[in-house]
């Protein structure tokens, strides 16, 4: 298995100045990063990826989308066709990145409520977009790993059981999903038997602790959740996702008011840390 962090923990926009936080993020032992996609060209990000290439490091990237008027499941036509093509967008630049994988709640708007639980038409016009996304996607050589969020944060898929019935439906090789421990936290009875009982899907996984903090210093049970991670066969990623205040936007789509850490290094050297010696346990 891999180890990487995510730079949502600094920044929605990864750049040359970013340099010396990458080098001691490789100097700590991370195998990548997982790099946000917002804005940008793919030229942009082909020049962020040469940059982790002199680094030593491997990416995935990771993205979201909290505008209505790109909303991949709205009765409108006009809104579903500028959410695909959102996604398709940040698709071409995770391949310029040299990012096998694009992770996210790329299947609903962030942050966006119609009052009540997913619909059947909703659902259906997710299945209909995932599909032209998968086929942009297969295209590119990534895969997109949707992410199961919680109730608060949106409404149309927020277990694992139903975001694997939901990749069921849409049946697309390139449409898999990422299992977060923050919002198994939350969500699910049994969070280590959803992910075993879901485990054929499961393409990408965020080490995240119950408040956003260091891994390691909740309460999230992480030697039971390795045990699971060993017994359910997975062996990719493991990405530390973590959130500060540093961006305004972002701790507020985030819900992020306070610190959690005394400091970003922290973050990154401790969680690193307790993931490296929980694979040592399990010989992975």
């Amino acid at each position: 298995m891999k180890i990487g962090m995510c730079m949502f923990l600094w920044t929605t926009s990864v750049g040359r100045d970013h340099e010396p936080l990458l080098r001691d993020i490789a100097k700590t032992g991370f195998d990548g990063v997982e790099i946000p996609i917002f804005d940008g060209t793919p030229e942009d990000y082909a020049a962020l990826g040469r940059m982790l290439d002199d680094l030593g490091l491997d990416r995935t990237a990771v993205s979201a989308n909290g505008d209505p008027a790109q909303n991949l499941v709205s009765a409108d036509a006009a809104e579903r066709r500028a959410g695909v093509d959102h996604v398709k967008r940040a698709i071409d630049c995770a391949q310029a990145l040299g990012a096998p994988k694009l992770s996210g709640p790329l299947h609903s708007t962030l942050g966006h409520f119609s009052g009540t639980g997913p619909t059947e038409a909703e659902l259906a016009r997710s299945v209909a977009a995932q599909r032209e996304i998968g086929d942009h996607a297969a295209g590119a050589g990534v895969t997109v790993c949707l992410e199961a969020l919680n109730r608060f944060e949106c409404y149309l898929l927020t277990t694992m059981d139903g975001l694997a019935a939901h990749l069921d439906d849409i049946g697309h090789r390139n449409i898999r999903a990422m299992y977060d421990t923050f919002h198994a936290n939350i969500e699910e009875q049994d969070p280590l038997e959803a992910l075993i009982r879901n485990a054929g899907h499961v393409a990408h996984i965020h080490i995240s602790e119950n408040d956003r903090g260091v891994p390691g210093r909740g309460h999230i049970n992480w030697d039971a959740t390795f045990d699971a991670i060993a017994e359910s066969g997975y062996d990719g990623w493991l990405t530390i996702e973590a959130f500060g205040r540093g961006l305004p936007d972002l701790a507020a789509a985030t819900k992020v008011w306070r610190d959690f850490a005394e400091s970003p290094e922290a973050v990154y050297r401790e969680g690193y840390q307790m993931i490296r010696a929980q694979l040592d346990r399990i010989g992975a």
